[in-house]
């Protein structure tokens, strides 16, 4: 049996309890009835009945180390619920006006979309734009300490997703990270955070090696928002990429298969 670790995220004034496994994002059930002031034996049951939802029973660790058998929805089905519960069952006014106001919106993105064809997200717009500023303002602070053309490459993204197009680069340029080659090379998403760290230190091996110093570090933002640095190769790093992979990793890969 696989065992998946439970992250708490903010929502509605307090938290809730998710995990993200292969891409797919889910939330416990229970704490979410808690959290809202419903019952959660009848909702379970009512979601069992409805064909859009998709309900798992998982086992998870929780926050004090146990393991727990949870009723877990995925995004779909979350967003599904909460645009269907009766408001009128909500004992926690302000869960009531949040779900009032999250249904209003959602039934104005159905009428937009059934209408017009087009039903836009203004909220996940205004974070990705917000999002594309603070990259900037990254990329900024880097310059005297990463070396320009990869730089130059991430701004370009960055303007290019904020404009709707697609950013011109400098194919030798652009950013290579060893997560990106990792997937190139088909290793499943649970096998790249073991594989990664090892790949990443023969790199820089082999890049002292021909280049005489380290390579320049960068800050990145995370799929889950977070900061963090990494080495700032680019494509034109990719014959090292080619190196490491084929002497150390290959034959393992090989092996295992």
């Amino acid at each position: 049996m696989i065992f998946t670790s439970i992250v708490r995220v903010p929502f509605n004034g307090q938290v809730i309890e998710a995990q993200k496994d292969s891409g797919t994002i889910s939330v416990a059930l229970k704490p979410l009835c808690e959290n809202l002031g419903i019952e959660y034996t009848s909702q379970y049951r009512r979601l069992q009945r409805q064909p859009w939802a998709v309900v798992a029973i998982t086992a998870t660790t929780g926050a004090d180390g146990k393991i727990y058998d949870m009723a877990m929805i995925d995004r779909r089905t979350f967003t599904m619920w909460l645009a269907t519960i009766d408001t009128s069952r909500l004992r926690k006014q302000t869960a009531k006006d949040m779900v009032v106001a999250y249904q209003r919106e959602a039934a104005d993105a159905l009428d937009r979309y059934f209408n017009t064809g087009v039903a836009v997200n203004e909220h996940l717009l205004k974070a990705q734009h917000l999002q594309r500023l603070e990259n900037m303002e990254l990329i900024k602070a880097a310059e005297g300490i990463v070396h320009k053309e990869f730089l130059e490459a991430k701004a370009r993204i960055v303007i290019g997703r904020e404009l709707g197009e697609v950013p011109e680069l400098d194919p030798s340029t652009r950013p290579l990270y060893v997560s990106d080659y990792l997937k190139e090379k088909n290793i499943p998403v649970r096998q790249r955070p073991r594989i990664s760290p090892n790949f990443g230190k023969q790199l820089k091996k082999l890049y002292v090696s021909k280049h005489g110093q380290d390579p320049a570090r960068a800050d990145t933002v995370t799929s889950y928002g977070q900061i963090r640095k990494v080495y700032a190769y680019t494509e034109a790093d990719r014959p090292l990429f080619d190196q490491t992979w084929v002497t150390q990793f290959a034959p393992q890969q090989q092996l295992t298969a």
